[in-house]
């Protein structure tokens, strides 16, 4: 097994991912975080460099074992042959309706500028202190290891809120370790005003701005 450090290998593997994208798609958002700053404090362990067959993505200076732990991981085989090993089990190419789509470009297409959030809303961010009600808005949350995943994901990745007049949080968008959107929501009084739309698109050109592609 070894740890790339160097720059230039974790670039480098960015480049292979994207050729084996959407199978690569949790361990490649991994990589981008990383070569962006890593703000998740990850590292990427390979079997062998340069024709590596496997390759996890970990928070840093964790030991590999079987125990999955609280962590969420992505692994990925070499190009061609890639699974991904995370809290969802893997599904086979073909297998199943759902298709993950890739768009390159700079804007979404059909969406060049953001479009008009409802009367009396802004775009903002949350704060540590809203860690409570991500935590109790999450289909997987409402315990206490889910509120130290959000209040750390909350704390270190990009995120988009909107907000009332008064500043409170009408909708939200998260990301995570692996480059992904983890809790999406909007209150439940405050639906069907198209303040989802307004926070998705906001997030996906900021992700575009990082130098991250945006699939759905």
């Amino acid at each position: 097994m070894k740890i790339l450090t160097c720059p230039a290998q974790l670039q480098h593997l960015e480049g292979i991912l994207r050729k084996s994208l959407p199978l690569a798609l949790p361990v490649f958002g991994a990589v981008l975080n990383i070569n962006r700053g890593n703000p998740g404090h990850f590292e990427v362990v390979v079997d062998k460099w340069p024709e590596f067959g496997a390759v996890l993505a970990r928070p840093s200076g964790e030991v590999a074992s079987g125990n999955m732990g609280d962590c969420r991981r992505g692994v990925t085989l070499r190009p061609g042959t890639c699974q991904v090993c995370s809290e969802h089990p893997w599904v086979s190419p073909g297998a199943g309706e759902r298709r993950i789509l890739e768009h390159t470009g700079n804007v979404l297409p059909g969406l060049r500028g953001v479009p008009g959030a409802a009367p009396g809303v802004r775009v903002g961010s949350l704060s540590p202190s809203h860690v409570d009600l991500l935590n109790d808005t999450w289909p997987y949350g409402g315990n206490a290891r889910s509120r130290r995943f959000l209040a750390e994901i909350l704390g270190r990745f990009p995120q988009v809120c909107l907000q009332d007049g008064s500043g409170q949080p009408v909708a939200w968008v998260l990301t995570d370790h692996f480059g992904t959107g983890t809790h999406s929501y909007t209150l439940p009084e405050q639906r069907r005003r198209g303040h989802m739309q307004v926070a998705l698109t906001v997030a996906a050109q900021r992700a575009h701005a990082r130098g991250f592609p945006t699939f759905g």
